[in-house]
Protein backbone atom coordinates (compact mmCIF):
# COMPACT_ATOMS: atom_id res chain seq x y z
CA UNK A 1 0.00 0.00 0.00
CA UNK A 2 1.41 3.18 -1.02
CA UNK A 3 1.13 6.49 1.46
CA UNK A 4 -1.61 8.86 0.04
CA UNK A 5 -0.22 11.63 -1.84
CA UNK A 6 0.65 15.15 0.67
CA UNK A 7 -1.63 18.32 -0.06
CA UNK A 8 -0.72 21.57 2.14
CA UNK A 9 -4.09 20.24 4.30
CA UNK A 10 -2.86 16.92 4.35
CA UNK A 11 0.53 16.40 5.83
CA UNK A 12 3.49 19.13 6.32
CA UNK A 13 7.15 18.03 6.31
CA UNK A 14 9.84 19.93 8.54
CA UNK A 15 13.67 18.23 7.75
CA UNK A 16 15.85 18.16 10.51
CA UNK A 17 18.76 18.05 8.40
CA UNK A 18 21.68 16.87 9.98
CA UNK A 19 24.80 15.56 7.96
CA UNK A 20 24.33 12.57 6.99
CA UNK A 21 21.61 11.79 10.01
CA UNK A 22 18.89 13.92 8.69
CA UNK A 23 15.31 13.03 9.50
CA UNK A 24 11.83 14.19 8.28
CA UNK A 25 9.24 15.29 11.01
CA UNK A 26 5.78 15.06 9.13
CA UNK A 27 3.11 16.49 10.78
CA UNK A 28 -0.88 16.30 9.46
CA UNK A 29 -4.29 14.41 10.92
CA UNK A 30 -4.24 10.60 10.38
CA UNK A 31 -0.92 9.92 10.67
CA UNK A 32 -1.27 6.84 12.72
CA UNK A 33 -3.04 5.72 10.77
CA UNK A 34 -1.30 5.33 7.73
CA UNK A 35 2.41 4.92 10.19
CA UNK A 36 2.70 1.61 8.14
CA UNK A 37 3.37 3.20 4.74
CA UNK A 38 5.43 5.99 6.44
CA UNK A 39 7.88 3.54 8.64
CA UNK A 40 8.22 1.30 5.58
CA UNK A 41 10.94 2.75 4.12
CA UNK A 42 13.32 2.87 6.92
CA UNK A 43 12.88 -0.74 7.49
CA UNK A 44 15.58 -3.41 7.19
CA UNK A 45 12.97 -5.79 7.54
CA UNK A 46 9.33 -5.78 8.11
CA UNK A 47 8.77 -6.04 11.94
CA UNK A 48 9.18 -2.89 14.80
CA UNK A 49 9.24 -2.82 18.51
CA UNK A 50 6.65 -0.59 20.21
CA UNK A 51 7.07 0.48 23.51
CA UNK A 52 3.79 3.02 24.64
CA UNK A 53 2.36 3.02 28.10
CA UNK A 54 -0.88 1.60 29.22
CA UNK A 55 -3.28 5.02 28.35
CA UNK A 56 -2.08 5.64 24.78
CA UNK A 57 -2.06 1.88 24.48
CA UNK A 58 -6.00 1.57 24.96
CA UNK A 59 -6.25 5.03 22.47
CA UNK A 60 -3.94 4.70 19.93
CA UNK A 61 -2.19 0.66 19.88
CA UNK A 62 -4.63 -0.94 17.73
CA UNK A 63 -4.47 2.03 15.05
CA UNK A 64 -1.35 1.37 14.61
CA UNK A 65 -0.98 -2.24 14.40
CA UNK A 66 -3.55 -2.12 12.00
CA UNK A 67 -1.63 0.41 10.06
CA UNK A 68 1.34 -1.72 9.61
CA UNK A 69 -0.47 -5.14 8.94
CA UNK A 70 -1.91 -3.23 5.87
CA UNK A 71 2.13 -3.46 5.50
CA UNK A 72 2.98 -6.21 6.13
CA UNK A 73 4.92 -4.96 8.90
CA UNK A 74 4.95 -7.45 12.62
CA UNK A 75 4.24 -5.98 15.32
CA UNK A 76 5.78 -6.26 19.01
CA UNK A 77 4.45 -4.01 21.67
CA UNK A 78 5.33 -3.21 25.63
CA UNK A 79 2.82 -0.34 27.45
CA UNK A 80 4.23 0.85 30.11
CA UNK A 81 2.59 2.09 33.39
CA UNK A 82 1.78 5.96 32.33
CA UNK A 83 2.84 8.45 33.83
CA UNK A 84 6.19 10.60 35.00
CA UNK A 85 7.66 7.93 37.47
CA UNK A 86 8.06 5.52 34.45
CA UNK A 87 10.69 7.44 33.60
CA UNK A 88 13.26 6.18 35.79
CA UNK A 89 15.75 2.99 35.91
CA UNK A 90 13.38 0.37 36.75
CA UNK A 91 11.00 0.89 33.56
CA UNK A 92 14.13 1.57 31.43
CA UNK A 93 15.52 -2.14 32.36
CA UNK A 94 12.42 -3.46 31.68
CA UNK A 95 12.11 -1.96 28.53
CA UNK A 96 15.63 -3.14 27.49
CA UNK A 97 15.32 -6.46 28.41
CA UNK A 98 11.72 -6.85 26.83
CA UNK A 99 13.86 -5.89 23.54
CA UNK A 100 16.66 -8.14 23.68
CA UNK A 101 14.37 -10.86 24.77
CA UNK A 102 11.76 -9.70 21.61
CA UNK A 103 15.20 -10.56 19.75
CA UNK A 104 15.33 -6.81 18.49
CA UNK A 105 18.62 -6.30 15.81
CA UNK A 106 20.64 -3.81 15.70
CA UNK A 107 18.83 -2.70 12.35
CA UNK A 108 15.47 -2.98 13.17
CA UNK A 109 13.57 -0.02 14.76
CA UNK A 110 11.92 0.84 18.59
CA UNK A 111 9.11 2.98 18.08
CA UNK A 112 8.38 5.60 20.73
CA UNK A 113 4.27 5.86 20.73
CA UNK A 114 3.48 7.92 23.50
CA UNK A 115 4.16 11.35 25.15
CA UNK A 116 7.61 12.90 26.46
CA UNK A 117 8.24 10.13 28.98
CA UNK A 118 8.07 7.20 26.62
CA UNK A 119 9.54 9.38 24.11
CA UNK A 120 12.65 10.34 26.13
CA UNK A 121 12.73 6.85 27.63
CA UNK A 122 12.45 4.29 24.69
CA UNK A 123 14.90 6.74 22.76
CA UNK A 124 17.28 6.06 25.75
CA UNK A 125 16.66 2.23 24.87
CA UNK A 126 17.16 2.24 21.32
CA UNK A 127 20.18 4.70 22.29
CA UNK A 128 21.98 1.71 24.64
CA UNK A 129 20.59 -1.49 23.30
CA UNK A 130 23.08 -2.96 21.39
CA UNK A 131 25.44 0.03 21.50
CA UNK A 132 22.71 1.68 18.88
CA UNK A 133 19.72 1.24 17.46
CA UNK A 134 17.10 3.25 15.22
CA UNK A 135 13.99 4.34 16.44
CA UNK A 136 10.95 6.47 15.18
CA UNK A 137 9.39 9.20 17.19
CA UNK A 138 5.24 8.64 16.99
CA UNK A 139 4.04 11.65 19.68
CA UNK A 140 0.70 11.55 21.08
CA UNK A 141 0.73 14.88 23.19
CA UNK A 142 0.88 18.39 22.20
CA UNK A 143 4.10 19.15 24.63
CA UNK A 144 6.09 16.10 22.40
CA UNK A 145 5.22 16.57 19.43
CA UNK A 146 6.43 20.27 19.45
CA UNK A 147 9.53 19.49 21.78
CA UNK A 148 10.72 16.16 22.94
CA UNK A 149 10.30 14.30 19.87
CA UNK A 150 12.39 16.89 18.29
CA UNK A 151 16.04 16.76 18.62
CA UNK A 152 17.45 13.70 19.45
CA UNK A 153 17.65 14.16 23.46
CA UNK A 154 16.43 11.44 25.03
CA UNK A 155 16.93 10.10 28.78
CA UNK A 156 15.29 9.52 32.11
CA UNK A 157 14.80 10.87 35.65
CA UNK A 158 17.09 10.68 38.85
CA UNK A 159 16.30 10.99 42.31
CA UNK A 160 18.49 14.28 42.10
CA UNK A 161 16.89 15.86 39.11
CA UNK A 162 15.49 15.78 36.09
CA UNK A 163 16.78 14.44 32.73
CA UNK A 164 20.63 13.70 34.55
CA UNK A 165 20.83 10.17 32.39
CA UNK A 166 20.50 10.08 28.84
CA UNK A 167 22.02 10.36 25.68
CA UNK A 168 21.76 12.35 22.18
CA UNK A 169 20.38 10.02 20.17
CA UNK A 170 18.40 11.61 17.06
CA UNK A 171 15.22 9.40 15.77
CA UNK A 172 14.92 8.49 11.86
CA UNK A 173 11.33 9.89 11.57
CA UNK A 174 8.70 11.86 13.67
CA UNK A 175 4.63 11.47 12.87
CA UNK A 176 3.16 13.86 14.49
CA UNK A 177 -0.59 13.16 13.91
CA UNK A 178 -2.34 16.65 15.51
CA UNK A 179 -5.60 14.74 15.42
CA UNK A 180 -4.61 12.89 18.09
CA UNK A 181 -4.52 15.99 20.34
CA UNK A 182 -8.53 15.67 20.44
CA UNK A 183 -7.94 12.88 22.63
CA UNK A 184 -6.73 14.43 25.06
CA UNK A 185 -7.98 15.77 28.06
CA UNK A 186 -7.44 19.76 28.58
CA UNK A 187 -4.85 19.90 31.50
CA UNK A 188 -2.87 17.77 29.18
CA UNK A 189 -3.36 19.90 25.89
CA UNK A 190 -2.74 22.78 28.10
CA UNK A 191 0.74 21.44 29.22
CA UNK A 192 1.65 21.18 25.85
CA UNK A 193 1.22 24.63 25.40
CA UNK A 194 3.17 25.74 27.37
CA UNK A 195 6.14 24.25 25.15
CA UNK A 196 4.31 25.37 22.48
CA UNK A 197 4.73 29.67 23.85
CA UNK A 198 8.05 29.29 25.08
CA UNK A 199 8.59 29.36 21.07
CA UNK A 200 7.54 32.45 20.93
CA UNK A 201 8.85 34.15 24.41
CA UNK A 202 12.53 32.46 23.30
CA UNK A 203 13.04 33.95 19.95
CA UNK A 204 9.79 34.81 17.45
CA UNK A 205 7.62 37.85 19.04
CA UNK A 206 5.41 37.79 16.44
CA UNK A 207 4.48 33.90 16.66
CA UNK A 208 3.61 34.94 20.47
CA UNK A 209 1.20 37.77 18.80
CA UNK A 210 -0.39 35.52 16.98
CA UNK A 211 -1.01 32.92 19.85
CA UNK A 212 -2.19 35.95 21.45
CA UNK A 213 -5.05 35.90 19.11
CA UNK A 214 -5.20 31.94 18.32
CA UNK A 215 -4.42 30.27 21.63
CA UNK A 216 -7.71 29.78 22.69
CA UNK A 217 -8.59 28.65 18.99
CA UNK A 218 -5.93 25.54 19.12
CA UNK A 219 -7.72 22.91 21.15
CA UNK A 220 -11.15 23.03 18.80
CA UNK A 221 -9.46 24.54 15.32
CA UNK A 222 -7.27 22.29 13.76
CA UNK A 223 -5.65 24.26 11.30
CA UNK A 224 -4.45 26.48 13.74
CA UNK A 225 -2.89 23.40 15.52
CA UNK A 226 -1.39 22.46 12.21
CA UNK A 227 0.16 25.79 12.18
CA UNK A 228 1.31 26.16 15.77
CA UNK A 229 2.64 22.57 15.94
CA UNK A 230 4.47 23.19 12.66
CA UNK A 231 6.24 26.41 13.63
CA UNK A 232 7.02 24.88 16.83
CA UNK A 233 9.41 22.19 14.83
CA UNK A 234 10.48 24.36 11.93
CA UNK A 235 12.01 26.90 14.95
CA UNK A 236 13.44 23.84 16.94
CA UNK A 237 14.75 22.18 13.88
CA UNK A 238 16.47 25.27 13.04
CA UNK A 239 18.15 25.32 16.66
CA UNK A 240 19.05 21.84 16.90
CA UNK A 241 20.90 21.97 13.26
CA UNK A 242 22.91 24.73 14.34
CA UNK A 243 23.51 23.29 18.18
CA UNK A 244 22.88 19.71 17.67
CA UNK A 245 24.46 19.03 21.73
CA UNK A 246 23.74 22.27 22.87
CA UNK A 247 26.94 23.93 23.73
CA UNK A 248 25.43 27.26 22.89
CA UNK A 249 22.22 27.82 21.34
CA UNK A 250 20.29 25.13 21.75
CA UNK A 251 20.21 25.84 25.76
CA UNK A 252 17.66 28.82 24.51
CA UNK A 253 15.16 25.90 24.67
CA UNK A 254 15.68 25.86 28.17
CA UNK A 255 13.84 28.85 28.87
CA UNK A 256 12.09 28.31 31.87
CA UNK A 257 13.23 24.86 32.20
CA UNK A 258 15.52 25.88 35.17
CA UNK A 259 12.90 26.79 37.31
CA UNK A 260 10.59 23.94 36.10
CA UNK A 261 13.04 21.34 36.64
CA UNK A 262 13.50 22.32 40.30
CA UNK A 263 9.63 22.40 41.09
CA UNK A 264 8.90 19.47 39.21
CA UNK A 265 11.89 17.43 41.98
CA UNK A 266 9.93 19.49 44.74
CA UNK A 267 6.41 17.81 43.79
CA UNK A 268 8.04 14.18 43.53
CA UNK A 269 7.79 14.48 39.51
CA UNK A 270 3.84 13.82 40.39
CA UNK A 271 0.70 15.62 38.48
CA UNK A 272 0.85 17.96 41.18
CA UNK A 273 2.36 19.40 38.41
CA UNK A 274 3.17 18.50 34.85
CA UNK A 275 5.97 19.31 33.09
CA UNK A 276 4.22 21.76 30.19
CA UNK A 277 2.85 23.31 33.48
CA UNK A 278 6.12 23.42 35.34
CA UNK A 279 7.45 25.32 32.02
CA UNK A 280 4.75 27.66 32.08
CA UNK A 281 4.85 28.69 35.74
CA UNK A 282 9.06 28.83 35.13
CA UNK A 283 9.14 31.63 31.87
CA UNK A 284 6.62 33.74 33.90
CA UNK A 285 9.38 33.58 36.86
CA UNK A 286 12.00 33.81 34.18
CA UNK A 287 10.51 37.37 33.06
CA UNK A 288 10.01 38.40 36.50
CA UNK A 289 13.94 37.68 37.06
CA UNK A 290 14.97 39.62 33.93
CA UNK A 291 12.86 42.84 34.56
CA UNK A 292 13.94 42.73 38.16
CA UNK A 293 17.50 42.85 36.72
CA UNK A 294 16.53 45.81 34.43
CA UNK A 295 17.12 43.46 30.91
CA UNK A 296 13.19 44.10 30.26
CA UNK A 297 10.48 46.41 31.33
CA UNK A 298 7.89 45.08 33.91
CA UNK A 299 5.07 45.34 31.00
CA UNK A 300 6.62 42.13 29.55
CA UNK A 301 6.28 39.57 32.64
CA UNK A 302 3.09 41.17 32.97
CA UNK A 303 2.60 40.29 29.41
CA UNK A 304 3.28 36.66 29.61
CA UNK A 305 1.26 36.50 32.70
CA UNK A 306 -1.93 37.65 30.83
CA UNK A 307 -2.04 35.29 28.35
CA UNK A 308 -0.97 32.44 30.28
CA UNK A 309 -4.06 33.18 32.63
CA UNK A 310 -6.22 33.51 29.61
CA UNK A 311 -5.07 30.32 28.60
CA UNK A 312 -6.34 29.14 32.27
CA UNK A 313 -3.25 28.27 32.72
CA UNK A 314 -0.52 27.44 35.98
CA UNK A 315 1.43 30.64 36.15
CA UNK A 316 2.49 31.04 39.89
CA UNK A 317 3.96 28.98 42.79
CA UNK A 318 0.06 30.12 44.13
CA UNK A 319 -1.19 27.38 41.59
CA UNK A 320 0.39 24.70 42.55
CA UNK A 321 -1.17 22.44 44.80
CA UNK A 322 0.82 20.73 47.94
CA UNK A 323 3.15 21.83 49.71
CA UNK A 324 6.69 23.64 48.60
CA UNK A 325 10.33 23.95 50.05
CA UNK A 326 11.47 27.61 50.26
CA UNK A 327 13.48 29.90 48.07
CA UNK A 328 16.81 28.25 48.95
CA UNK A 329 15.95 24.90 49.25
CA UNK A 330 14.62 25.37 45.54
CA UNK A 331 17.70 27.09 45.00
CA UNK A 332 19.39 24.07 45.83
CA UNK A 333 17.28 21.75 43.49
CA UNK A 334 18.06 23.90 40.31
CA UNK A 335 22.04 23.31 41.70
CA UNK A 336 21.22 19.99 40.10
CA UNK A 337 20.35 21.68 36.34
CA UNK A 338 21.85 19.84 33.28
CA UNK A 339 23.02 23.66 32.44
CA UNK A 340 25.03 23.95 35.72
CA UNK A 341 28.74 24.81 34.42
CA UNK A 342 31.97 25.22 37.09
CA UNK A 343 29.16 24.89 39.58
CA UNK A 344 27.45 28.37 38.40
CA UNK A 345 23.88 28.15 37.53
CA UNK A 346 22.72 29.09 33.95
CA UNK A 347 19.54 30.78 33.68
CA UNK A 348 17.52 31.45 30.42
CA UNK A 349 16.82 35.30 30.91
CA UNK A 350 15.44 38.25 27.74
CA UNK A 351 15.31 41.39 27.33
CA UNK A 352 11.78 41.03 25.84
CA UNK A 353 9.60 38.70 24.59
CA UNK A 354 11.37 36.93 21.25
CA UNK A 355 14.39 37.87 22.57
CA UNK A 356 15.84 35.43 25.34
CA UNK A 357 19.55 34.72 25.61
CA UNK A 358 21.73 32.71 27.68
CA UNK A 359 22.70 34.08 30.83
CA UNK A 360 25.98 32.65 33.39
CA UNK A 361 25.70 35.72 35.60
CA UNK A 362 22.04 35.88 36.84
CA UNK A 363 22.12 37.76 40.04
CA UNK A 364 21.09 34.28 42.27
CA UNK A 365 19.93 37.28 45.24
CA UNK A 366 17.50 38.21 42.53
CA UNK A 367 16.42 34.96 41.39
CA UNK A 368 16.09 34.27 45.49
CA UNK A 369 13.93 37.24 45.79
CA UNK A 370 11.53 36.68 43.09
CA UNK A 371 11.32 32.94 45.04
CA UNK A 372 10.90 34.47 48.13
CA UNK A 373 7.98 37.07 46.87
CA UNK A 374 5.92 34.50 44.54
CA UNK A 375 6.01 31.54 47.83
CA UNK A 376 5.07 34.69 49.91
CA UNK A 377 2.10 35.38 47.37
CA UNK A 378 1.30 31.60 47.66
CA UNK A 379 0.90 32.01 51.64
CA UNK A 380 -1.44 34.36 50.96
CA UNK A 381 -3.55 33.06 48.53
Amino acid sequence: MNAPPDTAADVRTVTVDLPGRAYPIRIGAGLIARAGAEIAPFLARRRVFVLTDETVAGHHLETFRAACAAEDIAVEALALPAGEATKGWPQLQRAVEWLLEARAERRDLVVALGGGVIGDLAGFAAAILRRGVGFVQVPTTLLAQVDSSVGGKTGINSPRGKNLIGAFHQPRLVLADVAVLETLAARDFLAGYGEVVKYGLLGDADFFAWLEQAGPTLAGDRDARLRAVEHSCRMKAGIVLRDETEQGERALLNLGHTFCHALEAATGYSDRLLHGEGVAVGCALAFEVSARMGLCSQEEPSRVRAHLRAMGMKTDLADIPGDLPDADALLELMAQDKKVQDGRLTFILARGIGRAFVAGDADLDVVRGVLRDALAQRKRA
